[in-house]
């Protein structure tokens, strides 16, 4: 038996609520299960109503059980992982320069955003494409596995990460080093350990709103 592999063409999806003037371009990605829906609202609460949001659907969908017609959405598995984050990195370029194109926003105010599971893609993102965002805004998630290598790659982008201290997947024990570890490729790290479970914060957004301003000057 051999394995084939071939490449069909495959409909992505985001939303995008335009801004005003003087605005950034936020490039959403919700969490496992999730939806480009749930995600948008979300960050609106985060980065308030100044900015333009591009929500971006992830490309696997399933339903959400047996007994339901529900559906979710999700960014990868643990198999073929290569694949995932190239059509990750596919996928964000695309809605950058589609989405700052049509609303007029620049690359040096556009910031990449995820919860949860997409967290670690946008970190691999940033540092394969290290001038395409100005800033990563991590949520309840966690660091690429390589992340640490002995010859650890600088990355462009200012750095704000969110965890929370009673995340039953990312505990403090594990959140706690992530400081020191996002500083071995970033010079601008602001980290924050919020009250709270597994879910968006809505503590985030002064501290969102605060950072934005002073990384888009």
């Amino acid at each position: 038996m051999t394995e084939r592999t071939f490449s069909a063409r495959l409909d992505c999806r985001y939303l995008l609520q335009p801004s005003g003037d003087d605005a950034a371009l936020i490039v959403a990605l919700h969490g496992f299960s999730s939806s480009p829906e749930v995600m948008l609202r979300l960050t609106a609460l985060l980065t308030g109503p100044r900015h333009a949001i591009a929500s971006v659907q992830g490309p696997n969908q399933f339903f959400m059980g047996t007994q339901t017609s529900e559906v979710g959405y999700g960014w990868n598995t643990n198999r073929r992982h290569a694949d995932s984050i190239r059509l990750h990195h596919d996928m964000v370029l695309h809605v950058l320069e589609d989405a700052g194109r049509e609303c007029g926003i620049p690359p040096e105010r556009r910031v990449l955003l995820g919860f949860s599971q997409p967290v670690s893609l946008n970190y691999r993102f940033a540092v394969a494409h290290p001038g395409a965002v100005r800033g990563v805004i991590a949520i309840c998630g966690g660091l690429p596995g390589d992340w640490d290598d002995a010859h650890p790659q600088p990355i462009g982008p200012a750095v704000l990460h969110l965890a929370r201290r009673n995340d039953e997947f990312y505990p403090p024990s594990l959140t706690e080093q992530y400081p020191n570890r996002l500083r071995l490729r970033s010079e601008d790290v602001e980290f924050h350990q919020l009250e709270g479970g597994h879910r968006v914060p809505s503590a985030g957004g002064p501290i969102v709103q605060d950072w934005l301003p002073r990384i888009l000057r």
